[in-house]
């Protein structure tokens, strides 16, 4: 079966960006507290649940990764495009950092403490959601956390130019109680819903509110 366009897309894109992407990236985090803080409720979280890892599945260049792990979170980070897995270990050589893609992870079941989907599922196609979201489901253990951040609305914002290069993307809006529909549907329970306004100003400004999701995998739950 071949591979569908919007991975093929999504991969190409973020190669040819690569290096660029991660230089201008690599503050941004800085300049958000509220992401800070609601990261940190995340890795607490995490650490409360014992020690097995957490996966950050679309990882970039690998900021989020090491930021979760000076929070004392054993992490490792996947991602679809072998230039920005070039570019993360290249900035944190102390981490691990594999490729992959979010549709068909290679870990196995039940073994993620957390997976983080950090501004990662915004490439995904509505159609391919409820899979992506099965994959989170079943490569978390009982009782583990997921957390997404995504930008709210409805609209795709269709991308062909990004810091000089030409690009294939789409950025799909979505509202956040939808999401937390198909999480449901996916077996994982919503516990927080986030939503702040666009930040206007500064290095990195926003024209569309920004949603945060923390959901859990039931404790009850069956692995896998």
């Amino acid at each position: 079966m071949s591979e569908p366009a919007f991975l093929q897309h999504t991969r190409t894109s973020y190669d040819t960006i690569a290096a660029t992407y991660a230089e201008w990236i690599r503050p941004e985090l800085a300049a958000r507290p509220l992401d800070r803080a609601l990261l940190g409720v995340f890795a607490e979280l995490v650490r409360q649940g014992g020690t097995a890892p957490v996966a950050d599945i679309g990882c970039g260049p690998g900021r989020v990764s090491a930021h979760l792990d000076g929070l004392g979170v054993p992490v490792f980070g996947v991602d679809l495009s072998p230039g920005m897995v070039a570019q993360a270990r290249k900035q944190y050589p102390a981490l691990r950092f594999t490729e992959g893609s979010m549709t068909a992870l290679d870990i196995e079941d039940g073994v993620l403490g957390g997976v983080l989907a950090w501004y990662s599922i915004i490439h995904v196609p509505d159609a391919e959601l409820p899979k992506v979201f099965a994959e989170f489901h079943r490569v978390l253990a009982p009782g583990g956390y997921l957390q997404l951040a995504f930008q709210a609305g409805d609209e795709v914002l269709h991308l062909r130019e990004a810091k000089g290069h030409e690009v294939a993307l789409d950025f799909r809006r979505r509202h956040p109680d939808r999401v937390a529909e198909a999480l449901a549907e996916a077996g994982l329970a919503v516990r927080t819903r986030t939503v702040r306004e666009p930040e206007t100003t500064g290095d990195f400004p926003e024209s569309t509110p920004q949603a945060y999701l923390l959901a859990v995998k039931p404790a009850g739950t069956a692995p896998g």
